[in-house]
């Protein structure tokens, strides 16, 4: 099981977090089972840049990023080298260590 440290966010975690996640499941859905509401707009389906998270320790330990996922990545706001869409990253034994970003691309942020 791979722990996961949030690093502090304004609105979504202000105190930070350290979570534990399943090992197969998406780092967006693991966020989101441990009550970080993390923007996810187009549900979850590498069509949008709202879950975009920058991985401060980790990185190479992820699953490649697609061409798709690449593509998108251009848009997002805060773009760093270590930036992942965390819908797309599926977690392995890996430890993390992640950024939410202040910013989307949202103009409006939804409720999920």
């Amino acid at each position: 099981m791979p722990q996961i440290v949030v690093l502090p966010h304004p609105t979504l975690c202000p105190d930070g977090a350290v979570i534990e996640a399943k090992s197969g499941v998406s780092l967006c859905d693991a966020l989101l089972n441990s009550h970080v509401d993390i923007e996810h707009a187009c549900e979850k389906s590498c069509a949008c840049t709202t879950c975009h998270v920058i991985v401060r320790e980790g990185f190479n330990g992820l699953n490649e990023a697609t061409e798709t996922e690449e593509d998108l990545l251009d848009k997002a706001w805060g773009l760093e080298a270590n930036s992942r869409l965390s819908c797309q990253v599926i977690l392995d034994t890996e430890d993390l260590v992640i950024e939410i970003p202040k910013y989307t691309i949202n103009q409006v942020s939804e409720n999920h």
